[in-house]
């Protein structure tokens, strides 16, 4: 460990730094809100935690910045099993949440062209040329990334990690951890979460090699304690939205998810969730919606679309309707009845085999039906996402049987999660008339 980086990571982290951001944060939370772009009236002011939000995620970035010879540095893919690095002491990036950020900032074209004209096709995955392009180039919305000492993927996601984190292997000459899941059609046989098992078990010594310590047993056991929290509280956060109005919006839980993707494992994710949901409680006391003349009620399926999350917000809730379900949301919260802290790591490995995207497309669309039944659903937008197949595979037949069996309206929307070139302007507004009319119906 460098002298001069745990000094400059203490000065510019720890002391300047967090004073910096947290006083921005109590200026921000007093200041009466103020902004010509948001509509207000068709809207709800913005929770007041959107200040914390913002201070976490500077904060994490900024440690990042300071992290190279202060402490260990992990990139890890987003359904990767992050306790054990967490409990080691590491740093731990997500480059999907690196890309989620480039897209809420307009920066995805600019940083994944480096990437297209390094010989990356435009089908690869945004994120992961997003990832690719900042790594050629150095181009950051954050100021600068941590180079990683430890890659760990998990192929719970997609298979597009597989070669996406062997070109980062290359590129930063670093050890690659893969965790391997077997896909689940209905059930995990215990063949595979043995498999799963043994490889969390391997992974260790080498996790330990690169930290230069030994894994605490207590340690990792009190460290997926708090992920199991974190994960009950969005589960219940979620869950406000069954209320009527809904004092949440899935656009409110996109913004608001970062911490729990790549901050679990924290005490201060805790504590964020346990602040966000009673500020969703006092909403609901005093029956404050997120749309203010919600009539309709949707589900959206699938990643985002980090650059027009407001355009959705208010064009959908100037219509009275409000999107309160998400089954992208939800797959951060879903599993956390699965963890169990006596037992870390056979608990971690049927956790990290059950996301819904290492599930068959049956699960999905009973994930749906349940969700349209428990928030009284009027319908749902599918965004067939150009970049994640995994999750756009089967939403033909999913819209299909939703409209036929089920009876609700069901819109399939083409677009892609990061990159505005995917994304046709007028063909979105056509489709989203046409549907709304159909919802009136």
């Amino acid at each position: 460990m460098s002298i001069r980086a745990k000094a400059e990571s203490l000065w510019n982290v720890d002391i300047l730094g967090k004073n910096v951001l947290a006083f921005q944060r109590w200026q921000a939370e007093r200041r009466p809100f103020k902004s010509s772009k948001w509509r207000t009236d068709i809207l709800a002011e913005p929770l007041r935690i959107g200040a914390r939000t913002k201070e976490l995620i500077g904060l994490h970035y900024l440690e990042g910045r300071y992290a190279n010879g202060h402490r260990p540095v992990a990139w890890v893919t987003s359904g990767g099993p992050v306790e054990i690095l967490q409990a080691l002491g590491y740093y731990v990036l997500y480059p999907e949440n690196h890309g989620a950020l480039c897209g809420t900032r307009r920066a995805v074209v600019d940083i994944s062209t480096e990437a297209e004209n390094a010989g990356y096709s435009r089908d690869i995955c945004s994120y992961a040329r997003t990832d690719i392009g900042s790594m050629l180039s150095g181009k950051t919305p954050v100021g600068k990334l941590p180079k990683p000492d430890l890659l760990l993927a998990c192929t719970n996601i997609c298979q597009t990690v597989l070669s996406w984190y062997r070109v980062l292997a290359k590129h930063f000459n670093v050890p690659l951890i893969l965790i391997d899941t077997p896909f689940v059609y209905k059930e995990a046989p215990q063949h595979a979460l043995d498999y799963v098992q043994k490889q969390l078990e391997d992974s260790i010594p080498t996790s330990e090699k690169v930290a230069g310590k030994k894994l605490e047993y207590k340690k990792l056991q009190q460290t997926l304690q708090l992920s199991k929290d974190a994960t009950e509280l969005w589960l219940e956060i979620m869950g406000r939205g069954k209320h009527r109005p809904s004092p949440i919006s899935v656009f409110d839980q996109f913004i608001h998810m970062a911490p729990i993707v790549e901050m679990r494992g924290e005490r201060v994710t805790v504590d964020f969730y346990a602040r966000m949901l009673k500020e969703l409680d006092e909403r609901i006391e005093k029956g404050i919606g997120a749309v203010k003349n919600e009539r309709k009620r949707l589900l959206w399926d699938n990643l985002p679309i980090w650059y027009r999350l407001r355009y959705f917000a208010e064009y959908l809730g100037e219509r009275g309707i409000s999107v309160v379900a998400s089954t992208y949301t939800n797959a951060w919260g879903e599993l956390a009845p699965l963890i169990d802290v006596n037992k870390p790591l056979e608990s971690m490995a049927k956790t990290y085999i059950y996301p819904i995207l290492n599930r068959g497309t049956q699960y999905k669309l009973d994930t749906m039906r349940r969700m349209i039944d428990e928030f009284h659903l009027d319908g749902a937008i599918l965004h067939s996402d150009r970049s994640c197949k995994p999750y756009s595979i089967g939403q033909v037949d999913q819209r299909n049987r939703l409209i036929k069996e089920y009876g609700v309206q069901a819109l399939l929307l083409e677009a892609d999660h990061d990159d505005p070139r995917a994304f046709a302007e007028e063909q979105v507004a056509a489709r989203l008339a046409a549907f709304v009319e159909m919802l009136e119906d």
